[in-house]
């Protein structure tokens, strides 16, 4: 006759993971997660208030052109779009220039226009996106993000 030992026993009973050592490895796996999400939650707030400030760089480049060329900025009921299309509402600059001073009209990373002022409050003209909330004023992401220092 053969003798069972504890190890024969032992083996023919299902080998796995109890519903405890699942629950924690679980809980653990959400603990990384929700760290790392929030931090990434962060930087993509960050990442488009930085893109608003490039697309006021490129902006206030292209309104430079225009000024040189016509010896003004476009007034505000002109607006942005006298950076592509030629004016039609005084004053009519005569030194357009053709094909425009840009390709597209960017829009904030909200999918909002950029307001453009002029005159502006401390400069020649203030370009401003309403932040994320697309109203003025606001704080933190929703606050409006200005190309000068308030």
């Amino acid at each position: 006759m053969k003798k069972i030992t504890a190890k024969k026993m032992n083996s023919s009973h299902q080998q796995g993971f109890s519903l405890i050592e699942i629950l924690v490895v679980l809980i653990i796996i959400g603990v990384i997660v929700a760290g790392v999400g929030a931090n990434f939650l962060g930087k993509a707030d960050k990442a488009r208030v930085d893109q608003a400030k490039i697309d006021f760089s490129t902006l206030e480049k292209a309104l430079s052109l225009y000024k040189l060329d016509n010896f003004r900025f476009p007034t505000s009921e002109q607006g942005l779009e006298a950076l592509l299309d030629k004016p039609t509402i005084d004053p009519i600059p005569s030194q357009w220039q053709a094909g425009g001073y840009i390709d597209r009209l960017p829009v904030d990373p909200w999918g909002t226009p950029y307001v453009y002022v002029t005159p502006g409050e401390n400069a020649a003209f203030d370009l401003y996106s309403l932040g994320a909330d697309g109203r003025e004023g606001g704080t933190e992401f929703d606050a409006d993000i200005y190309n000068r220092k308030r």
